[in-house]
């Protein structure tokens, strides 16, 4: 089993979102990255983490292959002179910081915004792809579910998970609890600057809703509507658009209100209409709610939301990092099993060819029953049980101290177990 496992990972902390986009990859170059890290250096546990905030590669190998592995990201996506892009990269050399750093990913505490939802399902998604590439062997299966069960714990442990943290999510929270009772809310979202962009990302989750998106980039809003199975509209016809919607998400930079009280009050607004003001400066006129049936919202309201939850989440991190503490120490105890669990096997089998040799040449000089044999097999099966018992012990407490390679060795050169190998090998 494969035990030196690293990271390379690019985030927002460190990498400035035109250097993530350049590096980001989708699900094509996922599987391509990982066929190349097979067929070049027989990788198996190999993990590709690539989200819109961070791309990530965590692999199993002796070597640093940072160097080579991000050649074959700038190989993927086309660029020049990738190694330039080195000094955006955390590199993670040894398996405790890269497991820990897998970990504190997975649970986010290293979100752009903490505890965010979206990251867990994003780390299964890419274990998935790992699995499907064959790039998964016991080490990071046995990983994958630690951490999958950790997250599970977080959530029903702690508020760490409670509640929306960013103002978009908060946002899209906020128009699924009150259109609830709206069987396909008709939703308008105007603007798709960074806040209107993350909305949109976010508006996926609402259902059933049906999603128009307007932008005075028409480009973006068509590439968006694509990516996301919505409607993309002319901004000029956001405003016909306005009175069929149940729910509009006003997200644009201007210097005078874009929607009035004047414009809504022509609209025939039979049940209620929600809406909601993520501008600043505000575009959306505050006198709109004095009209019948509106509902508004402003940046304001949906950010002390978020600003609370966010607080909750932050006060409930110790918690969090004391359960992953706790999770890394079990993995490590599997960890340290399947170390020493091969020599444990190789000297049952030595022993066993022993006693076998040895039952053989018996029987070559005594004429045994088939009583006598069934005895002699178990008085010989029973000595072997308790010759072993011994080293297996002492491999195990040696797991535990820290010490099981050097164990290992006295165990191999005690018994000579590689011969016995090699000769078993030859046969």
């Amino acid at each position: 089993m494969q035990s030196k496992f690293k990271a390379l990972s690019l985030s927002f902390k460190n990498a400035p979102v035109a250097i993530r986009e350049l590096v980001s990859l989708d699900e094509g170059a996922v599987r391509s990255l990982l066929g190349k890290l097979r067929e070049f250096f027989s990788l198996t546990d190999t993990l590709i983490l690539s989200t819109c905030n961070r791309t990530e590669i965590y692999y199993s190998h002796e070597l640093d292959l940072s160097t080579e592995i991000i050649k074959l990201v700038g190989l993927e996506k086309g660029l020049v002179d990738t190694i330039s892009y080195l000094e955006y990269f955390d590199i993670y050399q040894d398996d405790k910081s890269a497991i820990s750093h897998l970990f504190r990913v997975a649970m986010g505490l290293e979100a752009q915004v903490i505890g965010d939802m979206q990251i867990s399902n994003q780390v299964k998604r890419s274990y998935q792809t790992a699995v499907d590439m064959d790039m998964a062997g016991p080490f990071l299966h046995r990983l994958m579910h630690t951490i999958f069960f950790t997250n599970k714990k977080v959530v029903q442990e702690t508020a760490f998970r409670d509640g929306a943290a960013s103002v978009s999510y908060a946002a899209v929270e906020l128009i699924e609890e009150l259109t609830s009772n709206t069987h396909q809310p008709r939703v308008l979202l105007v603007g798709l600057g960074e806040i209107g962009e993350d909305v949109a990302k976010n508006l996926v989750y609402l259902g059933d809703a049906q999603i128009k998106i307007a932008n005075r980039t028409f480009s973006k809003a068509k590439e968006l509507a694509t990516e996301y199975n919505f409607e993309a509209i002319p901004f000029e016809k956001c405003f016909e658009a306005m009175e069929d919607a149940d729910v509009i998400i006003s997200s644009v930079a201007m210097p005078e209100p874009l929607i009035s009280k004047a414009l809504i009050s022509q609209f025939n607004i039979k049940s209620y209409k929600l809406l909601v003001d993520l501008s600043v400066p505000r575009s959306i006129e505050t006198a709109v709610e004095d009209l019948p049936g509106v509902l508004l919202y402003n940046v304001d309201n949906i950010r002390s939301k978020a600003t609370e939850t966010l607080s909750k989440r932050k006060a409930a991190i110790p918690q969090v990092e004391n359960i992953i503490v706790e999770s890394i120490k079990e993995f490590y105890d599997w960890k340290k099993e399947m170390m020493v669990s091969p020599t444990i096997n190789k000297l049952k089998n030595s022993l066993e060819q022993i006693r076998k040799e040895e039952l053989e040449r018996y029987l070559k000089k005594v004429d045994a029953d088939g009583q006598q044999f069934e005895i002699i097999d178990k008085i010989t099966k029973s000595m072997m049980q308790k010759i072993l018992k011994v080293p297996v012990v002492q491999l195990r407490a040696a797991c535990k101290r820290d010490q099981a390679e050097e164990m290992i060795d006295i165990i191999n050169d005690l018994f000579d177990l590689e011969k016995e190998e090699a000769k078993k090998a030859n046969h």
